[in-house]
């Protein structure tokens, strides 16, 4: 399910490139209000399969009419909208709804200046139907990594658009886990993804570094992709795709994506 939030920035004309930390703690915040014992479980602990942790939710940050320099964001529109995404409807999306009428404002932190943003208005987005091949473009570049030796230890590797092999495995396990986790059932299905070669010949470079807690005691460098995408294979696991995001760091807002109807 997909709910699309219009935010009015009143007191900043400038973001930065590295958002998607602020907007996520925005996000855990408002559930904060709702539900407590949630934001903290959803942050702190995740849902979990194998010992590694899920969010099942992912975002999209659109500014309305902007401009950029070398690293900012310049608002000509203070109107912005949020769309956040999540199978979990009754956890997450009901407690999201509830601590944003609850607060109707958000607070986002740059560089240790806190930003004002009124929530003023939120509508739920019609469902796509879902088939076994579809077109996606993504807001956010999609995060896929394994582990590979570097300097003698092994070291997380960003996945770039000609690791096709990898793409795939490594998706189709991510999307299987998600299953699994949101509907209590093992799934064997599989899914291949292919990148559109006419936009990839067109944009040498598709790939994006993107700074996670840019401003804090630990920030993290992650490489995506951000290219648009053809996937076919199981629709079950393509729709957990487009309610959970593709790829990995989905809380961060990455491989969030768009059905394109052609």
């Amino acid at each position: 399910m997909r709910l699309k939030i219009e935010l009015h920035a009143r007191d900043t004309k400038k973001f930065p490139f590295n958002y998607h930390y602020q907007f996520s703690s925005a996000i855990y915040l408002l559930l904060k209000f709702s539900s407590p014992e949630f934001s903290d479980f959803l942050h702190n602990i995740g849902y979990k399969l194998n010992g590694k942790p899920y969010k099942l939710f992912s975002f999209a940050v659109k500014f309305e009419n902007y401009k950029t320099t070398s690293n900012e964001i310049l608002l000509e529109s203070p109107r912005i909208h949020l769309i956040i995404t999540s199978p979990k409807i009754d956890e997450f999306i009901k407690n999201f709804v509830i601590g944003s009428f609850e607060r109707t404002f958000c607070y986002l932190s740059f560089g240790g200046d806190e930003h004002k943003l009124l929530i003023k208005n939120m509508e739920l987005l019609p469902e796509p139907e879902i088939k076994d091949e579809m077109r996606f473009t993504l807001s956010n570049p999609m995060v896929l990594s394994t582990l590979k030796e570097y300097k003698g230890k092994l070291s997380p590797y960003y996945l770039r658009p000609e690791d096709k092999v990898d793409i795939n495995r490594i998706l189709a396990g991510n999307l299987r886990s998600k299953y699994e986790l949101v509907t209590q059932i093992h799934s064997k299905g599989n899914v291949e993804l292919d990148w559109d070669e006419d936009y990839l010949r067109k944009h040498p470079r598709v790939t994006k570094k993107i700074t996670i807690n840019e401003h804090g005691r630990f920030p993290v460098d992650v490489i995506g992709i951000q290219a648009p995408f053809k996937i076919k294979g199981d629709p079950e696991l393509i729709r957990i795709g487009y309610e959970c995001g593709f790829g990995e760091k989905n809380s961060m807002g990455f491989g969030m994506a768009e059905v394109v109807y052609s």
